[in-house]
Protein backbone atom coordinates (compact mmCIF):
# COMPACT_ATOMS: atom_id res chain seq x y z
CA UNK A 1 0.00 0.00 0.00
CA UNK A 2 1.20 3.66 -0.50
CA UNK A 3 2.43 5.39 2.57
CA UNK A 4 2.26 9.31 2.75
CA UNK A 5 4.82 10.72 5.40
CA UNK A 6 4.95 13.84 6.63
CA UNK A 7 7.80 16.03 5.39
CA UNK A 8 7.01 19.60 6.88
CA UNK A 9 7.07 21.34 10.12
CA UNK A 10 3.98 23.32 8.92
CA UNK A 11 0.87 23.36 10.74
CA UNK A 12 -1.76 20.87 9.32
CA UNK A 13 -5.31 22.12 9.57
CA UNK A 14 -7.95 18.91 9.72
CA UNK A 15 -9.81 20.22 6.60
CA UNK A 16 -6.23 20.45 4.86
CA UNK A 17 -5.24 17.31 6.16
CA UNK A 18 -8.31 15.56 4.22
CA UNK A 19 -7.06 17.46 1.16
CA UNK A 20 -3.76 16.10 1.12
CA UNK A 21 -4.90 12.34 1.45
CA UNK A 22 -7.77 12.45 -0.99
CA UNK A 23 -5.93 14.27 -3.77
CA UNK A 24 -2.34 13.61 -3.27
CA UNK A 25 -1.88 17.39 -3.35
CA UNK A 26 -0.56 20.52 -0.64
CA UNK A 27 2.14 20.58 1.69
CA UNK A 28 5.05 18.72 1.11
CA UNK A 29 4.21 15.36 1.29
CA UNK A 30 5.78 12.00 -0.15
CA UNK A 31 4.21 8.74 -1.46
CA UNK A 32 6.33 5.63 -1.65
CA UNK A 33 4.82 2.03 -1.99
CA UNK A 34 6.77 -1.29 -0.86
CA UNK A 35 5.17 -2.81 -4.39
CA UNK A 36 4.09 -2.21 -7.94
CA UNK A 37 0.88 -3.62 -7.32
CA UNK A 38 -2.30 -2.08 -5.27
CA UNK A 39 -4.21 -3.97 -2.40
CA UNK A 40 -7.70 -5.46 -3.66
CA UNK A 41 -9.95 -7.06 -1.05
CA UNK A 42 -9.30 -7.88 2.36
CA UNK A 43 -8.91 -11.94 1.17
CA UNK A 44 -7.33 -11.56 -1.91
CA UNK A 45 -7.50 -15.27 -3.84
CA UNK A 46 -3.83 -16.64 -5.06
CA UNK A 47 -2.93 -15.75 -8.77
CA UNK A 48 -1.02 -18.05 -11.20
CA UNK A 49 0.44 -17.32 -14.43
CA UNK A 50 -0.34 -19.16 -17.15
CA UNK A 51 -2.92 -19.30 -20.42
CA UNK A 52 -3.78 -17.26 -23.50
CA UNK A 53 -6.78 -14.35 -22.29
CA UNK A 54 -9.05 -13.31 -25.02
CA UNK A 55 -11.46 -10.35 -24.24
CA UNK A 56 -14.10 -9.05 -26.86
CA UNK A 57 -14.27 -5.04 -26.54
CA UNK A 58 -17.43 -3.34 -28.02
CA UNK A 59 -14.65 -0.87 -29.65
CA UNK A 60 -12.23 0.19 -31.86
CA UNK A 61 -12.03 1.52 -35.40
CA UNK A 62 -9.25 1.36 -38.86
CA UNK A 63 -7.87 4.60 -37.92
CA UNK A 64 -7.03 3.62 -34.51
CA UNK A 65 -3.18 4.60 -33.70
CA UNK A 66 -0.21 3.10 -30.71
CA UNK A 67 0.47 6.45 -30.49
CA UNK A 68 -1.22 7.20 -26.87
CA UNK A 69 -1.88 11.01 -27.72
CA UNK A 70 -4.72 9.69 -30.34
CA UNK A 71 -5.92 6.85 -27.44
CA UNK A 72 -9.47 7.86 -28.01
CA UNK A 73 -11.96 4.28 -26.99
CA UNK A 74 -11.85 1.05 -25.07
CA UNK A 75 -10.03 -0.74 -27.11
CA UNK A 76 -6.91 1.71 -27.44
CA UNK A 77 -7.13 2.22 -23.99
CA UNK A 78 -6.95 -1.19 -22.58
CA UNK A 79 -4.45 -1.91 -25.62
CA UNK A 80 -2.22 1.21 -24.37
CA UNK A 81 -3.08 0.00 -20.09
CA UNK A 82 -1.16 -3.37 -21.07
CA UNK A 83 1.59 -2.28 -23.03
CA UNK A 84 2.94 0.89 -20.92
CA UNK A 85 3.52 1.74 -17.57
CA UNK A 86 2.47 5.43 -15.86
CA UNK A 87 3.86 7.74 -13.17
CA UNK A 88 0.58 6.88 -11.01
CA UNK A 89 -2.27 4.73 -10.91
CA UNK A 90 -5.25 4.32 -9.08
CA UNK A 91 -6.41 1.37 -6.69
CA UNK A 92 -9.66 -0.51 -6.38
CA UNK A 93 -10.92 1.72 -3.97
CA UNK A 94 -10.32 4.94 -6.00
CA UNK A 95 -6.78 5.32 -3.70
CA UNK A 96 -3.83 7.37 -6.32
CA UNK A 97 -0.50 5.36 -5.57
CA UNK A 98 2.38 5.14 -7.42
CA UNK A 99 3.80 2.82 -10.90
CA UNK A 100 6.53 4.34 -12.35
CA UNK A 101 7.03 6.69 -10.12
CA UNK A 102 8.35 5.30 -6.58
CA UNK A 103 7.75 8.47 -4.99
CA UNK A 104 7.05 12.02 -5.04
CA UNK A 105 7.09 15.47 -2.80
CA UNK A 106 4.71 18.22 -3.69
CA UNK A 107 5.29 22.57 -2.18
CA UNK A 108 2.84 23.47 0.06
CA UNK A 109 1.25 26.13 -3.06
CA UNK A 110 1.15 22.73 -4.81
CA UNK A 111 3.25 24.27 -7.88
CA UNK A 112 6.17 22.16 -7.92
CA UNK A 113 6.11 18.51 -7.89
CA UNK A 114 8.92 16.17 -7.65
CA UNK A 115 8.71 12.81 -8.76
CA UNK A 116 11.59 10.22 -7.50
CA UNK A 117 11.34 7.72 -10.27
CA UNK A 118 11.45 3.69 -9.18
CA UNK A 119 15.28 1.84 -9.92
CA UNK A 120 15.19 -1.28 -12.56
CA UNK A 121 12.48 -0.59 -14.91
CA UNK A 122 13.08 -1.62 -18.24
CA UNK A 123 11.23 -0.88 -21.62
CA UNK A 124 10.83 -3.65 -23.86
CA UNK A 125 13.63 -2.83 -26.48
CA UNK A 126 16.15 -2.94 -23.55
CA UNK A 127 16.20 0.31 -22.58
CA UNK A 128 16.29 1.54 -18.97
CA UNK A 129 13.86 3.90 -17.83
CA UNK A 130 15.28 7.41 -16.91
CA UNK A 131 13.91 10.99 -16.62
CA UNK A 132 14.54 11.86 -20.11
CA UNK A 133 11.82 9.64 -21.05
CA UNK A 134 9.19 11.02 -18.50
CA UNK A 135 10.01 14.44 -19.68
CA UNK A 136 9.83 13.37 -23.53
CA UNK A 137 6.72 11.50 -23.19
CA UNK A 138 5.05 14.80 -21.25
CA UNK A 139 6.62 16.71 -24.43
CA UNK A 140 5.30 14.48 -26.62
CA UNK A 141 1.41 15.92 -25.22
CA UNK A 142 2.37 19.41 -25.33
CA UNK A 143 3.76 20.98 -28.60
CA UNK A 144 2.28 23.75 -30.54
CA UNK A 145 0.94 21.26 -33.17
CA UNK A 146 -0.12 18.55 -30.69
CA UNK A 147 -3.77 17.61 -31.09
CA UNK A 148 -3.21 15.02 -27.85
CA UNK A 149 -6.20 14.72 -25.90
CA UNK A 150 -3.72 15.34 -23.21
CA UNK A 151 -2.94 18.55 -24.13
CA UNK A 152 -5.13 20.07 -21.86
CA UNK A 153 -4.44 18.55 -18.97
CA UNK A 154 -1.21 19.46 -19.06
CA UNK A 155 -1.73 23.60 -20.72
CA UNK A 156 -1.26 24.15 -16.90
CA UNK A 157 2.40 23.00 -16.77
CA UNK A 158 5.19 25.74 -17.21
CA UNK A 159 8.33 23.47 -17.47
CA UNK A 160 9.12 19.64 -16.99
CA UNK A 161 12.71 18.90 -16.75
CA UNK A 162 15.46 16.06 -15.44
CA UNK A 163 17.08 16.88 -11.85
CA UNK A 164 19.04 14.08 -12.55
CA UNK A 165 18.50 10.41 -13.79
CA UNK A 166 16.16 9.58 -11.69
CA UNK A 167 13.98 12.64 -10.95
CA UNK A 168 11.15 14.74 -12.87
CA UNK A 169 10.03 18.39 -11.52
CA UNK A 170 7.14 19.56 -12.65
CA UNK A 171 6.30 23.59 -12.50
CA UNK A 172 2.82 24.45 -12.66
CA UNK A 173 1.61 27.64 -13.88
CA UNK A 174 -0.64 27.71 -10.78
CA UNK A 175 -1.38 24.97 -7.98
CA UNK A 176 -2.78 21.73 -9.04
CA UNK A 177 -4.52 20.36 -5.53
CA UNK A 178 -4.72 17.11 -8.34
CA UNK A 179 -1.89 17.14 -10.38
CA UNK A 180 -0.58 13.53 -9.34
CA UNK A 181 -4.27 11.87 -10.37
CA UNK A 182 -3.70 13.44 -13.79
CA UNK A 183 -0.43 11.55 -14.48
CA UNK A 184 -2.59 8.73 -14.67
CA UNK A 185 -4.09 9.79 -17.90
CA UNK A 186 -4.65 7.01 -20.67
CA UNK A 187 -2.72 9.24 -23.14
CA UNK A 188 0.43 9.92 -20.54
CA UNK A 189 2.20 6.69 -20.97
CA UNK A 190 5.93 7.06 -20.56
CA UNK A 191 7.80 5.87 -23.66
CA UNK A 192 11.49 5.20 -24.55
CA UNK A 193 12.88 8.34 -26.10
CA UNK A 194 15.74 8.80 -27.96
CA UNK A 195 16.80 12.45 -28.98
CA UNK A 196 13.79 13.96 -27.18
CA UNK A 197 11.52 11.92 -30.06
CA UNK A 198 9.24 8.86 -27.89
CA UNK A 199 8.90 5.64 -29.16
CA UNK A 200 4.85 5.74 -30.62
CA UNK A 201 5.21 2.15 -31.75
CA UNK A 202 3.63 0.73 -28.97
CA UNK A 203 7.14 -0.22 -27.09
CA UNK A 204 6.41 0.70 -23.63
CA UNK A 205 7.14 -0.65 -19.50
CA UNK A 206 4.01 -2.72 -19.31
CA UNK A 207 3.49 -6.12 -18.46
CA UNK A 208 2.86 -7.09 -21.90
CA UNK A 209 4.99 -6.59 -25.35
CA UNK A 210 2.92 -6.33 -28.78
CA UNK A 211 2.61 -9.21 -30.70
CA UNK A 212 0.40 -7.83 -33.28
CA UNK A 213 -2.10 -4.98 -34.14
CA UNK A 214 -5.05 -4.85 -36.61
CA UNK A 215 -6.29 -1.58 -35.79
CA UNK A 216 -10.49 -2.30 -35.89
CA UNK A 217 -9.97 -5.81 -35.74
CA UNK A 218 -7.66 -7.05 -32.70
CA UNK A 219 -4.49 -6.83 -31.12
CA UNK A 220 -2.40 -9.37 -28.95
CA UNK A 221 0.43 -9.42 -26.78
CA UNK A 222 2.94 -11.73 -24.53
CA UNK A 223 3.94 -11.09 -21.56
CA UNK A 224 7.06 -9.08 -21.19
CA UNK A 225 10.10 -11.28 -19.28
CA UNK A 226 11.34 -8.41 -17.27
CA UNK A 227 8.72 -6.64 -15.98
CA UNK A 228 9.46 -5.27 -13.12
CA UNK A 229 6.29 -6.14 -11.15
CA UNK A 230 6.51 -9.67 -9.58
CA UNK A 231 3.02 -9.80 -9.14
CA UNK A 232 0.83 -8.77 -12.09
CA UNK A 233 0.99 -9.73 -15.76
CA UNK A 234 -0.33 -13.40 -15.14
CA UNK A 235 -1.38 -14.19 -18.41
CA UNK A 236 1.50 -15.87 -21.00
CA UNK A 237 -0.55 -14.07 -23.89
CA UNK A 238 -3.82 -12.13 -24.51
CA UNK A 239 -5.81 -10.81 -27.53
CA UNK A 240 -8.07 -8.48 -27.72
CA UNK A 241 -10.79 -8.35 -30.59
CA UNK A 242 -13.18 -5.61 -31.84
CA UNK A 243 -16.34 -6.95 -31.76
CA UNK A 244 -19.04 -3.63 -31.83
CA UNK A 245 -22.12 -5.68 -32.47
CA UNK A 246 -23.20 -6.51 -28.66
CA UNK A 247 -24.92 -9.81 -29.57
CA UNK A 248 -21.39 -11.23 -31.80
CA UNK A 249 -20.03 -10.18 -28.55
CA UNK A 250 -22.20 -12.14 -25.77
CA UNK A 251 -22.05 -15.25 -28.38
CA UNK A 252 -18.32 -15.37 -28.36
CA UNK A 253 -18.35 -15.75 -24.55
CA UNK A 254 -21.02 -17.59 -24.14
CA UNK A 255 -19.57 -20.34 -26.76
CA UNK A 256 -16.03 -19.57 -25.16
CA UNK A 257 -14.34 -17.91 -27.78
CA UNK A 258 -13.60 -14.66 -25.47
CA UNK A 259 -13.09 -15.18 -21.34
CA UNK A 260 -14.73 -11.59 -21.14
CA UNK A 261 -16.80 -8.72 -23.15
CA UNK A 262 -17.02 -5.39 -22.00
CA UNK A 263 -20.84 -3.24 -22.15
CA UNK A 264 -22.93 -6.03 -21.69
CA UNK A 265 -26.40 -5.82 -23.53
CA UNK A 266 -28.62 -4.69 -20.50
CA UNK A 267 -31.68 -6.10 -22.23
CA UNK A 268 -30.31 -9.39 -21.95
CA UNK A 269 -27.65 -9.38 -19.07
CA UNK A 270 -30.12 -11.10 -16.53
CA UNK A 271 -30.30 -14.31 -19.41
CA UNK A 272 -26.03 -14.25 -18.75
CA UNK A 273 -27.05 -14.07 -15.33
CA UNK A 274 -28.07 -17.22 -15.48
CA UNK A 275 -25.18 -18.79 -16.67
CA UNK A 276 -23.24 -20.52 -14.34
CA UNK A 277 -19.93 -20.38 -15.65
CA UNK A 278 -20.30 -16.77 -16.45
CA UNK A 279 -19.88 -13.50 -13.88
CA UNK A 280 -21.54 -10.61 -14.36
CA UNK A 281 -19.65 -7.40 -13.12
CA UNK A 282 -22.05 -4.32 -12.69
CA UNK A 283 -19.90 -1.40 -10.97
CA UNK A 284 -20.79 2.18 -10.06
CA UNK A 285 -18.70 4.65 -12.14
CA UNK A 286 -17.83 7.54 -13.70
CA UNK A 287 -19.19 6.37 -16.92
CA UNK A 288 -22.23 8.58 -18.19
CA UNK A 289 -24.67 8.89 -21.55
CA UNK A 290 -24.85 11.79 -23.66
CA UNK A 291 -26.34 13.23 -26.25
CA UNK A 292 -24.15 16.14 -27.78
CA UNK A 293 -25.42 19.08 -29.27
CA UNK A 294 -23.26 21.12 -31.19
CA UNK A 295 -23.00 24.46 -29.78
CA UNK A 296 -21.43 26.48 -32.09
CA UNK A 297 -23.83 25.74 -34.98
CA UNK A 298 -27.56 26.29 -35.12
CA UNK A 299 -29.98 25.55 -33.65
CA UNK A 300 -28.08 24.82 -30.50
CA UNK A 301 -26.46 27.93 -30.44
CA UNK A 302 -29.16 29.31 -28.67
CA UNK A 303 -28.95 28.24 -24.98
CA UNK A 304 -32.94 28.18 -24.47
CA UNK A 305 -33.31 25.58 -27.03
CA UNK A 306 -30.69 23.40 -26.18
CA UNK A 307 -32.67 23.79 -22.31
CA UNK A 308 -35.95 22.72 -24.04
CA UNK A 309 -33.56 19.52 -25.52
CA UNK A 310 -32.90 18.91 -22.06
CA UNK A 311 -36.37 19.04 -20.35
CA UNK A 312 -37.65 17.05 -23.20
CA UNK A 313 -35.87 13.37 -21.87
CA UNK A 314 -37.43 11.03 -19.62
CA UNK A 315 -34.36 10.05 -17.47
CA UNK A 316 -36.37 7.58 -15.78
CA UNK A 317 -37.21 5.82 -18.51
CA UNK A 318 -34.08 5.55 -19.56
CA UNK A 319 -32.82 4.44 -16.04
CA UNK A 320 -35.29 1.92 -16.03
CA UNK A 321 -35.48 0.73 -19.41
CA UNK A 322 -32.23 1.52 -20.88
CA UNK A 323 -30.10 0.46 -17.88
CA UNK A 324 -32.78 -1.85 -16.15
CA UNK A 325 -31.33 0.13 -12.73
CA UNK A 326 -27.92 -0.36 -14.18
CA UNK A 327 -26.88 3.19 -12.74
CA UNK A 328 -28.24 6.51 -11.85
CA UNK A 329 -29.89 9.62 -12.92
CA UNK A 330 -27.89 12.20 -14.70
CA UNK A 331 -28.40 15.93 -14.48
CA UNK A 332 -27.07 17.00 -17.42
CA UNK A 333 -23.37 17.76 -15.79
CA UNK A 334 -20.25 15.12 -15.88
CA UNK A 335 -19.72 14.88 -11.80
CA UNK A 336 -20.50 11.61 -10.80
CA UNK A 337 -22.31 11.46 -6.85
CA UNK A 338 -19.20 9.57 -5.85
CA UNK A 339 -17.35 12.43 -5.93
CA UNK A 340 -16.12 14.46 -3.21
CA UNK A 341 -17.38 17.38 -5.30
CA UNK A 342 -20.87 16.60 -6.25
CA UNK A 343 -23.35 19.00 -6.04
CA UNK A 344 -26.02 17.40 -3.71
CA UNK A 345 -28.07 20.39 -3.21
CA UNK A 346 -28.62 21.19 -7.34
CA UNK A 347 -31.76 20.20 -8.02
CA UNK A 348 -32.46 17.01 -10.17
CA UNK A 349 -34.15 18.04 -14.05
CA UNK A 350 -36.97 15.68 -14.86
CA UNK A 351 -38.99 15.37 -17.77
CA UNK A 352 -40.83 18.73 -18.04
CA UNK A 353 -43.11 18.82 -21.40
CA UNK A 354 -44.00 22.66 -20.40
CA UNK A 355 -40.80 23.79 -19.13
CA UNK A 356 -39.65 22.48 -22.65
CA UNK A 357 -42.52 24.28 -25.08
CA UNK A 358 -41.86 27.23 -22.26
CA UNK A 359 -37.92 27.59 -23.56
CA UNK A 360 -38.64 26.65 -26.98
CA UNK A 361 -40.86 30.48 -27.11
CA UNK A 362 -38.37 31.74 -25.41
CA UNK A 363 -36.17 31.06 -28.84
CA UNK A 364 -39.05 32.32 -30.77
CA UNK A 365 -40.22 28.65 -31.59
CA UNK A 366 -43.27 27.04 -31.30
CA UNK A 367 -42.02 23.54 -32.64
CA UNK A 368 -38.27 22.31 -33.57
CA UNK A 369 -36.99 20.14 -35.70
CA UNK A 370 -33.23 18.16 -35.38
CA UNK A 371 -31.42 14.99 -36.47
CA UNK A 372 -30.25 12.91 -33.97
CA UNK A 373 -26.92 10.28 -34.84
CA UNK A 374 -27.17 7.52 -33.22
CA UNK A 375 -25.52 3.71 -33.77
CA UNK A 376 -24.64 1.45 -30.90
CA UNK A 377 -21.36 2.22 -31.42
CA UNK A 378 -21.66 4.93 -29.17
CA UNK A 379 -22.86 2.92 -26.35
CA UNK A 380 -25.07 -0.35 -25.94
CA UNK A 381 -28.69 0.63 -26.03
CA UNK A 382 -28.04 4.02 -27.95
CA UNK A 383 -30.14 3.51 -30.75
CA UNK A 384 -32.91 2.62 -28.30
CA UNK A 385 -32.34 5.60 -26.71
CA UNK A 386 -32.49 7.45 -29.50
CA UNK A 387 -35.75 6.19 -30.19
CA UNK A 388 -37.18 6.22 -26.39
CA UNK A 389 -36.23 10.38 -26.42
CA UNK A 390 -37.88 11.14 -29.99
CA UNK A 391 -40.89 9.82 -28.36
CA UNK A 392 -40.57 11.93 -25.17
CA UNK A 393 -39.46 14.72 -27.13
CA UNK A 394 -42.18 14.69 -29.91
CA UNK A 395 -44.83 15.49 -26.88
CA UNK A 396 -43.10 19.04 -25.99
CA UNK A 397 -43.06 20.00 -29.30
CA UNK A 398 -39.79 18.48 -30.54
CA UNK A 399 -39.28 16.38 -33.77
CA UNK A 400 -36.50 14.15 -33.62
CA UNK A 401 -35.30 12.25 -36.90
CA UNK A 402 -32.82 9.50 -35.89
CA UNK A 403 -30.26 9.25 -37.91
CA UNK A 404 -28.95 5.38 -38.22
CA UNK A 405 -24.99 5.91 -38.29
CA UNK A 406 -23.11 2.69 -39.14
CA UNK A 407 -20.69 1.64 -36.39
CA UNK A 408 -17.77 0.95 -38.02
CA UNK A 409 -16.37 4.89 -37.91
CA UNK A 410 -18.63 5.70 -36.01
CA UNK A 411 -15.80 7.80 -33.99
CA UNK A 412 -13.94 9.17 -37.33
CA UNK A 413 -17.04 10.48 -38.99
CA UNK A 414 -19.95 11.28 -36.38
CA UNK A 415 -17.72 12.28 -33.10
CA UNK A 416 -17.41 15.49 -32.82
CA UNK A 417 -18.45 15.98 -35.95
CA UNK A 418 -22.68 15.68 -36.23
CA UNK A 419 -24.67 18.68 -34.88
CA UNK A 420 -26.93 16.37 -32.59
CA UNK A 421 -24.90 12.65 -32.15
CA UNK A 422 -25.02 9.82 -29.22
CA UNK A 423 -22.01 9.73 -27.45
CA UNK A 424 -20.87 8.54 -23.96
CA UNK A 425 -17.97 9.78 -21.54
CA UNK A 426 -15.94 7.00 -18.93
CA UNK A 427 -15.30 9.73 -16.87
CA UNK A 428 -12.79 11.27 -15.03
CA UNK A 429 -11.47 10.46 -11.27
CA UNK A 430 -11.38 14.39 -10.27
CA UNK A 431 -13.82 17.01 -11.11
CA UNK A 432 -11.00 19.32 -12.71
CA UNK A 433 -9.72 16.39 -14.42
CA UNK A 434 -13.72 15.97 -16.08
CA UNK A 435 -13.70 19.49 -16.51
CA UNK A 436 -11.10 20.20 -18.14
CA UNK A 437 -10.49 17.43 -20.71
CA UNK A 438 -14.44 17.61 -21.57
CA UNK A 439 -15.58 20.77 -21.24
CA UNK A 440 -12.93 23.41 -21.25
CA UNK A 441 -13.79 26.23 -24.17
CA UNK A 442 -10.63 24.37 -26.03
CA UNK A 443 -10.56 20.79 -25.22
CA UNK A 444 -9.72 18.71 -27.98
CA UNK A 445 -12.54 16.67 -26.29
CA UNK A 446 -15.31 19.32 -25.83
CA UNK A 447 -17.82 17.36 -27.33
CA UNK A 448 -20.29 19.70 -28.08
CA UNK A 449 -17.94 22.95 -29.09
CA UNK A 450 -19.37 24.65 -26.05
CA UNK A 451 -17.77 27.86 -24.24
CA UNK A 452 -18.81 29.59 -21.20
CA UNK A 453 -16.39 31.91 -19.45
CA UNK A 454 -17.46 31.95 -16.43
CA UNK A 455 -17.39 28.20 -16.28
CA UNK A 456 -13.78 28.61 -17.68
CA UNK A 457 -12.87 31.31 -15.03
CA UNK A 458 -13.99 28.85 -12.64
CA UNK A 459 -11.93 25.96 -13.82
CA UNK A 460 -8.91 27.91 -13.41
CA UNK A 461 -9.76 29.70 -9.76
CA UNK A 462 -10.77 25.81 -8.41
CA UNK A 463 -7.60 24.06 -9.61
CA UNK A 464 -5.64 26.12 -7.48
CA UNK A 465 -7.83 26.71 -4.37
CA UNK A 466 -6.93 24.44 -1.54
CA UNK A 467 -9.60 24.83 0.93
CA UNK A 468 -11.98 21.99 0.24
CA UNK A 469 -15.22 24.15 0.83
CA UNK A 470 -14.31 26.83 -1.34
CA UNK A 471 -13.58 24.35 -4.13
CA UNK A 472 -17.15 22.72 -2.99
CA UNK A 473 -18.66 26.45 -4.22
CA UNK A 474 -16.93 26.78 -7.00
CA UNK A 475 -17.65 23.13 -8.61
CA UNK A 476 -21.16 23.34 -7.22
CA UNK A 477 -21.54 26.37 -9.48
CA UNK A 478 -19.99 24.80 -12.74
CA UNK A 479 -22.02 22.06 -12.08
CA UNK A 480 -25.47 24.50 -11.98
CA UNK A 481 -23.58 26.06 -15.08
CA UNK A 482 -23.31 22.52 -17.51
CA UNK A 483 -26.60 21.87 -16.11
CA UNK A 484 -28.44 24.97 -17.70
CA UNK A 485 -26.24 26.16 -20.36
CA UNK A 486 -23.87 23.34 -21.58
CA UNK A 487 -24.11 21.27 -24.53
CA UNK A 488 -24.67 17.99 -23.26
CA UNK A 489 -27.70 16.33 -22.39
CA UNK A 490 -26.79 13.89 -19.61
CA UNK A 491 -29.56 11.82 -18.76
CA UNK A 492 -27.63 8.85 -16.93
CA UNK A 493 -24.42 7.46 -15.48
CA UNK A 494 -23.89 4.29 -16.11
CA UNK A 495 -22.55 0.85 -14.24
CA UNK A 496 -19.52 -0.80 -15.81
CA UNK A 497 -21.16 -4.25 -16.33
CA UNK A 498 -18.90 -6.92 -17.81
CA UNK A 499 -19.24 -10.04 -18.02
CA UNK A 500 -16.60 -13.11 -17.74
CA UNK A 501 -15.93 -16.47 -17.28
CA UNK A 502 -15.59 -18.00 -14.21
CA UNK A 503 -12.62 -19.56 -15.16
CA UNK A 504 -11.01 -15.86 -14.74
CA UNK A 505 -9.67 -14.76 -11.47
CA UNK A 506 -9.54 -11.19 -9.90
CA UNK A 507 -9.52 -9.24 -6.58
CA UNK A 508 -11.89 -6.38 -6.36
CA UNK A 509 -12.51 -4.06 -9.49
CA UNK A 510 -11.63 -0.96 -9.81
CA UNK A 511 -14.44 1.60 -10.68
CA UNK A 512 -12.38 4.62 -12.03
CA UNK A 513 -12.23 3.34 -15.69
CA UNK A 514 -14.29 0.10 -17.03
CA UNK A 515 -12.27 -3.47 -17.04
CA UNK A 516 -10.70 -2.59 -13.93
CA UNK A 517 -9.25 0.38 -14.29
CA UNK A 518 -8.67 -0.57 -18.34
CA UNK A 519 -5.83 -2.99 -16.61
CA UNK A 520 -7.62 -6.14 -16.33
CA UNK A 521 -4.57 -7.91 -18.79
CA UNK A 522 -2.75 -7.08 -15.84
CA UNK A 523 -4.79 -8.03 -12.82
CA UNK A 524 -6.79 -11.22 -13.86
CA UNK A 525 -5.46 -14.20 -14.53
CA UNK A 526 -7.31 -17.69 -14.86
CA UNK A 527 -8.28 -19.59 -12.00
CA UNK A 528 -7.71 -22.88 -13.45
CA UNK A 529 -4.36 -22.51 -14.96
Amino acid sequence: MSKWGKKSSLPITANRREILKSAAAVGAFAVTSLSGILPGSAQDPAPQKGGHFKIGIGAGAPSDSLDPATYENSFTTLIGKSLHGYLTQIDADGKLGNELAESWDVTKDAKTWTFKLRKGVEFHNGKSLDAKDVVGSMNHHRGEQSKSAAKDILASVEEIRADGPETVVFALKAGNADFAYLLEDIHLAIMPVTDEKPDVSGVGAGGYVLDNIDHGVKGSGKRFANYWKSDAAWFDSFEALSIQDVTARTNALKTGQIHAMDRCDLKTVRLLERDKGLEISSIPGTQFYIMAMMCDAAPFDNADVRLACKYAVDRQQLLDTLLHGHGKLGNDHPIASTNRFFAKDLPQREYDQDKARFHLKKAGLTELKVSLSAADAAFAGAVDAATIYQQNAAKAGISVDIVRESSDGYWDTVFLKKPFYMSYWLGRPTADWMFTQGYAADAAWNHSHWKNQRFNDLLVSARAELDDTKRLEMYTEMQTICRDDGGEIAPVFANNVNALSKKIGHRKIAPSWDLDGFRCVERWWFADA
